[in-house]
Parts: structure tokens; C-alpha cells; sequence
């Protein structure tokens, strides 16, 4: 019996629980989280997607067949057309412009874990880019279910923050998310004990680098 995704969070079991349940998720379906934090992260998360596309495209240049190289450019265009549209929009919604957008210092935080991932693929091959991607594209998605299953987790006009909570609970990015565990349980079934370690290292690394992501959204630090 090989490896599965399950195997990745088990293996950082400690990391993966500071990271969904993290006082900034917390007080985000609480509604109780600060204005200003919630701010700080949507425009650092907007950098993220920028280079989350960027990715994406290296995903395009190490794939090793067409069947890759769709879901590569799949998940570049969802990113570019869908993502960050939306994400601009909420970005308006809560008084950050396009031009704010476009002028923003990148926070250290931001360059620790989108670097990390980029040196992950480039170094690596599709399926460490992959692991190193999964924790925010499983985590959030992963995230969203856990806020829906806390009594403090409030929904609706209650909440300011219910729109991001809605957005990783939505149909389409659950789906994304089952079919990127879908993904990585076929390819890690396939690997041995010494690759699942490397493997393992990365996830764990990419895990604690969305931590400090959160970290820097409540000390609004660059």
C-alpha cells in the first residue's frame, strides 16, 4: 500500500492544526478580526496569487505530457481569468484599489513562502511543486469546512468576513480541491519511503510558511 495525501498532513500533524485553526482563522469566522489585518492580508494574498500563477506556468514547463500540461494551463487561466478577478473585487469591496494593488510592498512573509514554492518546483519536479503548492489550495478549502463545524463561526450579514469564508466553501474550489488530492494520492502512492520524506519535508516547510502568512496578517508586519 503506497502513500496518500493523508500521509503529508499526518507527518506534520502539529503544523497542519496551527495552520487551519489559527487565532487569524479563528476570529475570521468569529467576525471579530481586526479591519486592518483582514486588509494587510487581502493585499499580500493578492501578491500570492501573482506568483501562485507564476507557479503554474513553471508546472506548464515541467510537465511531462499533454495530460499535464492541460491541467497546468487549466489552473494558470483559472488563476488569471477567475481568482484574481474576483479577488480585485474583494479587494474594492473592502476600500483597497487596483492601482493600491498595483503599488504594493511585498511583505516578508510573502516572499519567504512564494519563493520557498518557486525554488521548490524549480529544484524539484512537477509532483514537489505540487506538495508545496497543496497547502493553500487543500488548507483553504480545509479551512472554509473546519470554520463551518465551530459554534463561534458566525454566517450571513453578521459576519464581515462571510464572503471569504463562501468562497473556499463554493462548489467549484471544494472540487479543486478533491481533484488536487486526487492528483497527489495517485502520484504518491507511486513513491518510495526516501521520497516520501523529501516530499514530507517540503509540506511541512510550505505549512509553517502559511502560518507565518496568517501570523503577518494579525502583526500587519512587513
Amino acid at each position: 500500500m503506497g502513500y496518500r495525501f493523508k500521509d503529508l498532513i499526518a507527518a506534520c500533524q502539529d503544523d497542519w492544526r496551527a495552520y487551519i485553526e489559527h487565532d487569524f482563522v479563528r476570529t475570521l469566522g468569529a467576525g471579530t478580526l481586526e479591519a486592518g489585518a483582514f486588509r494587510h492580508y487581502l493585499q499580500q494574498d493578492y501578491l500570492f496569487l501573482i506568483h501562485f500563477s507564476r507557479a503554474y506556468a513553471l508546472a506548464a514547463y515541467k510537465s511531462r505530457n499533454l495530460a499535464e500540461l492541460r491541467q497546468a494551463f487549466d489552473g494558470l487561466k483559472t488563476i488569471l481569468d477567475v481568482e484574481l478577478d474576483l479577488h480585485v473585487g474583494f479587494c474594492r469591496d473592502w476600500g483597497i484599489s487596483q492601482d493600491d494593488l498595483a503599488h504594493l510592498p511585498e511583505a516578508r512573509a510573502t516572499m519567504a513562502y512564494t519563493r520557498y514554492v518557486l525554488d521548490a518546483g524549480n529544484r524539484g519536479d512537477l509532483l514537489d511543486l505540487h506538495v508545496a503548492l497543496a497547502p493553500c489550495l487543500v488548507g483553504y478549502g480545509e479551512i472554509a469546512n473546519w470554520l463551518n463545524a465551530q459554534p463561534s463561526t458566525l454566517r450571513g450579514e453578521a459576519n464581515p468576513f462571510d464572503a471569504w469564508i463562501a468562497m473556499y466553501e463554493s462548489d467549484d474550489f471544494q472540487a479543486a480541491m478533491a481533484a488536487e488530492i486526487d492528483w497527489l494520492d495517485g502520484r504518491l502512492e507511486e513513491v518510495t519511503d526516501a521520497r516520501f520524506a523529501e516530499l514530507a519535508e517540503t509540506f511541512g516547510n510550505a505549512t509553517r510558511l502559511e502560518i507565518d502568512f496568517w501570523q503577518m496578517g494579525l502583526d500587519r508586519a512587513d
